[in-house]
């Protein structure tokens, strides 16, 4: 069971966690990501503004959570609103605008912060804890004003969905929709500080920028939609940050903010990895079943060309009306001849036959010949008929010259789906009476006229 103080803070950061990341989503497709970290560092002088004007006036109540977090907003809304108005002045770019103003409001925190400490009750006002995060700290109260205001923020985030969907992907369409666009960009830049602010208490403002960053990039790795990354993002924002919390219960020595934003790294680096959309294994893996798939259908079109060469034209004709191709299951085929044919290595040629006989396209006779199947030769016609539709739309409409046609076609002919080949075929008025066209490269009757 676990102890109070450790279920209020793992409240706490889980609904930071979550709010975050599902804020996060919406900033990080608008391109605005850093905008948080300015909002986070323009909030500490507004920290140490709301102390000394409180402890002024009310002396003892300096270090009031609600007081302090109402000064960091007003702060962070003002450099935010100083990075906007830099940047429509248009005199310097907007990442020299970003790290002015957040250079600036850091300063003057980090000199208001040491003014606080030479005071007599500055050194117990904790102050410091706002910079690095201190989740340890949290009281229910503080959870509560953290409760309200994520379920607010998510609440906005909930029910302006959709325009913010819009205006992240598409703003002048939306301003041609009639949508109030700079009014949304600036809600959605003040929900963006209300995160920052509310999360300054676990992770401390120099982190609170990673709980808006890395869970929705992370949550990219796993869906192209934003409705799923938005709850992607938000799941990994509160997976992580309730995993530091407890991890940091477990281990006191260890600050709850550095480790929080170490876990959310470490969601980051597996979504990198495996995530189902984007994820560099997966990329691989794709990649090189392509590749493999590449080569053997290359492979199989060998097989097919090298038997157009040796047989004759009656053997090879095609029934244009039911596909139907012609048996050569019984002519062997032999591997000296595919690598003749296309300049292959003896090693690659070997590694593609034994693939294409696991696939079920070849079959190997005792005498180590080889012989196409009935699926192997379906599969290598259909291939060598979309390489040649491909050549001659490359030679007739795309000005390609025909001894440079075939490497042309080679780079997209296995991507060719059952539809355009049949608009190929419309738009070539090819020979009906063959299912498969000539090769263009040993019939004139297909060269483009006047190439000679």
């Amino acid at each position: 069971m676990l102890a109070y103080n450790t279920r209020i803070v793992l409240l706490g950061t889980l609904l930071l966690g979550v709010c975050s990341g599902v804020v996060g989503t919406f900033m990080l497709l608008r391109k605005k990501a850093l905008v948080g970290d300015v909002a986070s560092h323009a909030a500490l002088p507004g920290i140490g503004i709301a102390y000394l004007t409180v402890e002024a006036t009310w002396p003892g109540f300096g270090k009031s959570l609600p007081w302090l977090l109402a000064g960091a907003s007003v702060s962070a809304v003002c450099g935010v609103v100083a990075t906007n108005l830099i940047q429509r002045m248009r005199l310097i770019k907007e990442d020299a605008a970003l790290g002015i103003v957040l250079s600036l409001f850091f300063g003057a925190g980090i000199v208001l912060l040491s003014v606080v400490q030479e005071m007599k009750t500055g050194s117990a006002a904790g102050l410091g804890d706002f910079i690095f995060g201190k989740a340890a700290s949290m009281t229910a109260a503080d959870v509560c004003l953290i409760a309200a205001a994520s379920a607010i923020v998510l609440l906005i985030c909930l029910i302006l969905f959709k325009e913010f969907s819009v205006l992240c992907f598409d703003e002048e369409y939306a301003a041609a929709l009639g949508w109030p666009v700079k009014r949304l960009d600036l809600l959605l830049t003040a929900l963006v500080v209300a995160v920052t602010v509310i999360g300054m208490q676990s992770v401390g403002l120099l982190l609170v920028v990673a709980l808006l960053i890395i869970p929705p990039t992370a949550a990219r790795f796993w869906s192209d939609r934003l409705g799923p990354m938005a709850l992607i993002a938000g799941g990994v924002g509160g997976i992580s940050t309730s995993t530091g919390a407890l991890l940091s219960a477990s281990l006191p020595q260890l600050a709850a903010g550095p480790i929080i934003v170490l876990v959310c790294s470490l969601s980051f680096g597996i979504s990198l990895l495996f995530g189902s959309a984007r994820g560099t294994f997966w990329q691989f893996w794709r990649q090189r079943t392509a590749s493999r798939r590449k080569g053997q259908l290359d492979l199989l079109r060998a097989c097919y060309e090298e038997l157009e060469g040796r047989l004759s034209a009656n053997d090879m004709i095609a029934d244009a009306a039911t596909r139907e191709i012609p048996d050569l299951t019984p002519y062997p085929i032999r591997r000296e001849a595919l690598i003749g044919a296309r300049r292959w290595s003896p090693g690659r040629v070997a590694k593609l036959l034994r693939s294409a006989i696991v696939e079920g396209w070849l079959r190997q006779d005792s005498d180590g010949e080889y012989r196409l199947t009935q699926s192997g030769s379906r599969l290598a016609a259909r291939a060598v008929r979309n390489h040649r539709l491909w050549e001659l739309y490359l030679i007739h409409f795309a000005d390609v010259a025909p001894n440079r046609v075939d490497r042309e076609a080679d780079l997209i002919e296995h991507v060719l789906e059952p539809g355009l080949v049949e608009q190929l075929e419309l738009l070539l008025k090819q020979d009906r009476t063959r299912a498969i066209p000539l090769s263009p490269h040993e019939s004139p009757a297909y060269q483009k006229p006047g190439s000679g």
